[in-house]
């Protein structure tokens, strides 16, 4: 009864909040490269080419739908697909996605495993909607990736008799003050999980509170953070390498690579690059913003700073008709999928979000590139990570933007400093090894659920 009153009551508030999200999420759209086009496939209708290549996927073998929210959970269900492919050559794969820019990396994906992968943009979470998406595609299984638990969309996938399951679960410590308030409305969603793979042993108890079953829950590591879960991104980053070598950089030279940074983020990061560089020889500086669509504006804030940036966009378009080098330190990266292969050019790498933003972003895919890294205080949406790298001293955390030019002084002048930060990082992440595999496999249901439910505890400290 409660689980029916909190559906109802969710149902009636659904429609007058995405009418009023929708002007909001319409410039969001248009300013990240999407197509309004897209906006009928969020309502659940598909033109007859997609329907077509779903009716393929159904005939080819069983169907998951696996859902992905943006750049981020997408290349966490790449690796995840890749893996149960590899396992099950049959299965077909419909990956939805919410932005412009995780369906791009979708694309991708579907271009390597053509029949097997279909991309498509995630339908909103109405009554009708989901149940329209769900006879189409009739899946086997809902794999959601990190936190996309849509109440609608699991309950309409329950009552089909579609299991559900939660990969790589991940809860901030916002999301889990948020639910905490209202764990009376949000305990009885959480329940219609049918399993939920945590990444830490500390998780699980925070997913039991939210109302997941004990026996539903196993702490399998992160497929983010699984060393051996990717293939490095060698054809990109060879490609990127030509692209540097055209703009007159070394391979040699010393690279700074702030990634995913935010607003403000990159001006204070380019005054310091211009203060260590007086006294690192042709050190370079590689920003990606975590918004594409912001490289506008920081190129106008370092035009003001009287600093001038080659754009990557740019770059690709002068190197496609003309074989002049373009000298420049500073590249502004304003294209999208690309930060894993700029990682394997960088000597350091800064994490964006941790020192003007909330919460941080992933540090992990510079630590496996065998980059050593550095971030500020907000780190908050990673502490665990977090924790376990400084006490492996695989990190660098500093407080604010002078202790951040302290460290990188330090660091390109100490080469063995920066090998140690890189392979004590390495080990830190060694925990998660194999975190791809064992889910892939329990989802192909060749684990046993009720023996080894943690498979890290051997690693706990």
């Amino acid at each position: 009864m409660a689980r029916f009153l909190i559906l109802l009551l969710y149902n009636l508030l659904y429609p007058p909040a995405m009418l009023l999200m929708a002007p909001s999420a319409l410039m969001k759209l248009r300013a990240r490269g999407g197509k309004v086009s897209s906006l009928w496939q969020r309502l659940g209708f598909f033109d007859a080419d997609t329907k077509q290549k779903i009716s393929a996927l159904r005939e080819r073998g069983p169907v998951w739908w696996m859902h992905a929210v943006s750049v981020g959970e997408v290349g966490v269900a790449a690796r995840l697909i890749k893996e149960v492919i590899s396992q099950r050559n049959d299965l077909g794969i419909v990956l939805s996605t919410t932005t412009p820019t995780g369906y791009a990396l979708a694309q991708n994906l579907a271009a390597e495993f053509p029949g097997a992968v279909l991309p498509i943009y995630n339908p909103l979470d109405g009554w009708f909607i989901v149940r329209r998406c769900l006879r189409l595609i009739a899946p086997q299984r809902l794999v959601l990736v990190e936190a996309e638990v849509w109440p609608n969309l699991v309950f309409a996938a329950r009552q089909r008799g579609v299991g559900v399951v939660l990969v790589n679960a991940r809860l901030s410590p916002r999301s889990e003050r948020r639910y905490g308030r209202a764990l009376t409305l949000v305990r009885p969603i959480f329940s219609m999980l049918g399993r939920v793979f945590v990444q830490e042993i500390e998780d699980i108890a925070r997913w039991e509170k939210l109302g997941v079953f004990s026996s539903s829950i196993t702490c399998s590591g992160s497929i983010k953070y699984d060393t051996a879960g990717g293939t490095e991104p060698l054809e990109q980053a060879v490609m990127l390498g030509a692209l540097l070598e055209k703009m007159g950089w070394g391979s040699d030279d010393p690279v700074l690579l702030a990634a995913s940074t935010h607003s403000g983020e990159e001006a204070a990061i380019t005054k310091i690059f211009t203060h260590v560089r007086s006294f690192i020889s042709r050190l370079r500086l590689i920003i990606v913003p975590r918004h594409a669509e912001r490289a506008d504006k920081v190129e106008q804030e370092l035009h003001d700073m009287g600093i001038s940036v080659m754009r990557r966009s740019a770059l690709g378009l002068k190197l496609q008709a003309s074989s002049i080098k373009f000298p420049t330190d500073i590249l502004l990266v304003d294209t999208t999928g690309e930060l894993r292969a700029w990682q394997h050019h960088a000597t350091a790498v800064i994490v964006g979000k941790s020192f003007l933003g909330k919460g941080g972003q992933n540090p992990a895919e510079a630590i496996m590139a065998g980059k050593p890294v550095l971030f500020g205080p907000h780190m908050e949406n990673f502490t665990p990570l977090v924790r376990q790298l400084l006490a492996a001293r695989g990190a660098v955390q500093v407080q604010d933007f002078a202790g951040l030019e302290t460290r990188l002084r330090e660091l390109f002048t100490d080469p063995a400093s920066v090998a140690e930060f890189t392979t004590n990082g390495l080990q830190a992440l060694r925990i998660h090894e194999g975190a791809t595999s064992r889910i892939a496999s329990a989802l192909l249901g060749q684990d046993n659920q009720s023996q080894d439910k943690n498979p890290l505890a051997n690693f706990a400290t």
